[in-house]
């Protein structure tokens, strides 16, 4: 079993910087990609971000150059620099871990955090 304990969200302005860190425990060692699911009202959940444990990493179309994914194995934790917010930001992200290195869909990933809301305003 693997938990996975979010912190940061919040409500920034538009134009400023968030991040958030999820933090893994238990079985670490069936874990091999960490990442950043989210989904806003009234939206399908979308990739934001994953890792694998060797640092391959894979963006969504509308966060890349302007969010940075990053994990330190040691800590088992995976963080997301987010810069350049926008309101089309405003969603809850959720932190994800799995087996596989790559996901291609949110479902190969096996376990969940709660989510953390993160709010942008104009």
């Amino acid at each position: 079993q693997v938990q996975l304990m979010e912190s940061g969200g919040g409500l920034v302005q538009a134009g400023g910087s968030l991040r958030l860190s999820c933090a893994a425990s238990g079985s670490i060692l069936t874990i091999n990609a960490m990442g950043w699911y989210r989904q806003a009202p009234g939206k399908q959940r979308e990739l934001v971000a994953t890792i694998s444990r060797s640092g391959s990493t894979r963006y969504g179309d509308s966060v890349k150059g302007r969010f940075t994914i990053s994990r330190d194995n040691a800590k088992n934790t995976v963080y997301l620099q987010m810069n350049s917010l926008k309101p089309e930001d405003t969603a809850v992200y959720r932190c994800a871990a799995g087996r596989v290195a790559i996901p291609l869909q949110y479902y190969d990933m096996t376990y969940w955090g709660e989510g953390a809301l993160v709010t942008i305003s104009s």
